[in-house]
């Protein structure tokens, strides 16, 4: 039997079609119903259905009467509140295309961006580092002004055109842009049963920000799809607390989150919490066995790409045999292709890929030209990632093929961080690696050569000043020399290896 998973299903996205209207259409429909919560130690803030439809319906409308026209993209640069997700719906809501980043990049890494992005307009916050670019800034009191407009008309159109655009970073060192149709949340209805066991009387807590992808699709945008209620936290508020006062039925975290959460070793009480749900790096099993034990609640982990989304995945139906990553979610077409580019048979490994026909798969990466170019092998887009498919359709995951690394549930590219740090004067060559500290936790290392060992602190001032908080190293090694094979080229799986050794 060959490693390629059934494509049947869902049905296909209908046209004329609109992400926002689908998002809130639930919603829409129960008016009076809590939408979202914003969970404080002292209270919470309660967003209605109703409220947030108008909010985000008015912002359509204020950017348009801003001069914005349908299939122009906007920046956003908002930190983490309800104002973001107000001001990306919003936007997609009257047609135009918002690029979410992260607040923690610095004045020349979002200045690039911008350069290849070309926004017509940027949604920014106060504190937070602008593109040197000509695009108007709109604040937050303007934004916030419109959330009383008179409702814009939801822009309705292909399901294939551009719906918003993401940043991931790529093998080749340069964040990417990462272009998604307007499908992509249609297709985001088979996570619901294949991943979370989603209900409409679920209470979804994210741990995540609000300007955080990951929160963004599984926090937010999936429970009001299904008009459920969205719970997110307020930076410094309580976790276990919250969980149990907000009755919280559903719980996704990075890895990272529930191992704070399990650090006293004591039982929590989290009498409605039905299960946990894991993504953006991998869930070692010793934090899942403790999540159990201190809970008596599963966690179901899930394998994607800011290209995809998640596709493989762990659910209340279908949990992971011992040793795998989950099962393709029903109606993802995928494979594991040999180097011929065709599906290996069951039990050999090859690389994960995406058939192009998928609804949830990009559009494609934002060319020199500024339209979105697809790479595919044949009808597959690659993902990188190694793996093999069992009898039964269980993926195990084996690795990247590349060298890429996670930060805390974000991919960065060692090579744009090695170019980062480079420049300084005194690192003759430096190579960076995702490396292991203790079971279950890794952190981002730089490894350098130069003629005297530098102070760590001095190397992390001079990494902040160049790269966002989640990309900076956390580890700095003086080398005598880079490990190099025959050939010449750097070895970052040695110098993994090694610090495993103690070097």
């Amino acid at each position: 039997m060959l490693s390629i998973s059934d494509p049947t299903g869902p049905a296909p996205c209908p046209v004329p079609f609109n992400m926002a209207r689908h998002v809130l259409a639930a919603g829409q429909a129960t008016p009076d119903r809590i939408a979202l919560q914003i969970l404080r130690a002292s209270g919470a803030e309660r967003w209605s259905y109703a409220r947030l439809i108008a909010a985000v319906r008015g912002t359509g409308t204020g950017l348009l009467r801003a001069g914005l026209e349908p299939g122009q993209r906007v920046l956003l640069r908002i930190g983490n509140s309800v104002d973001f997700p107000v001001a990306y719906l919003g936007a997609i809501a009257a047609g135009l295309v918002p690029v979410p980043t992260s607040t923690q990049l610095t004045g020349p890494e979002i200045t690039r961006m911008a350069a290849g992005l070309a926004p017509a307009m940027v949604l920014a916050g106060e504190g937070v580092a602008l593109p040197d670019h000509p695009a108007p800034v709109l604040g937050l009191e303007s934004l916030r002004a419109m959330h009383d407009l008179p409702p814009c008309g939801w822009h309705m159109g292909d399901a294939d055109r551009p719906g918003y655009i993401i940043y991931t970073s790529g093998s080749g060192g340069s964040p990417r842009a990462v272009v998604h149709a307007h499908r992509a949340v249609w297709a985001r209805q088979m996570m619901w049963q294949g991943w979370y066991g989603l209900r409409a009387d679920d209470r979804v807590l994210h741990a995540g920000a609000f300007n955080w992808t990951y929160t963004l699709g599984t926090g937010l945008m999936d429970p009001w799809a299904i008009g459920a209620t969205a719970l997110i936290p307020d930076a410094g508020a309580p976790l276990a607390l919250m969980l149990k006062r907000f009755d919280a039925t559903l719980f996704a975290a990075v890895p990272g989150v529930y191992r704070q959460l399990l650090k006293d070793g004591r039982k929590l009480d989290l009498p409605r919490l039905r299960h946990g749900l894991s993504a953006g790096e991998k869930l070692p099993d010793a934090t899942r066995d403790a999540w159990r034990a201190a809970t008596g609640c599963a966690i179901y982990e899930a394998l994607g790409m800011s290209e995809c989304s998640t596709y493989i995945s762990a659910s209340p139906d279908r949990p992971a045999p011992a040793g795998s990553a989950g099962y393709p979610q029903t109606g993802r077409h995928i494979a594991v292709l040999g180097e011929d580019g065709q599906p290996v048979e069951r039990g050999k490994p090859g690389v994960l890929a995406v058939h192009r026909a998928e609804q949830g798969l990009m559009l494609g990466y934002l060319g020199t030209d500024r339209a979105p170019e697809l790479p595919l092998r044949g009808d597959w887009f690659l993902t990188g990632d190694r793996a093999s498919m069992a009898d039964d359709g269980a993926i195990s995951y084996l690795g990247r093929d590349d060298d890429m690394m996670n930060a805390g549930g974000f991919r960065v590219s060692p090579l744009e961080v090695e170019r980062a740090l480079a420049d300084h004067p005194g690192i003759l060559e430096i190579a960076c690696a995702e490396v292991q500290v203790k079971p279950g936790v890794s952190v981002i290392a730089a490894f350098y050569t130069g003629p005297d060992p530098l102070e760590e602190a001095a190397l992390a001032d001079y990494a902040s000043e160049r790269l966002a908080r989640y990309k900076q190293p956390r580890l700095y090694r003086h080398m005598d020399a880079l490990p190099k094979g025959a050939n010449g080229k750097l070895s970052r799986k040695t110098l993994r290896d090694s610090f495993k050794g103690g070097a």
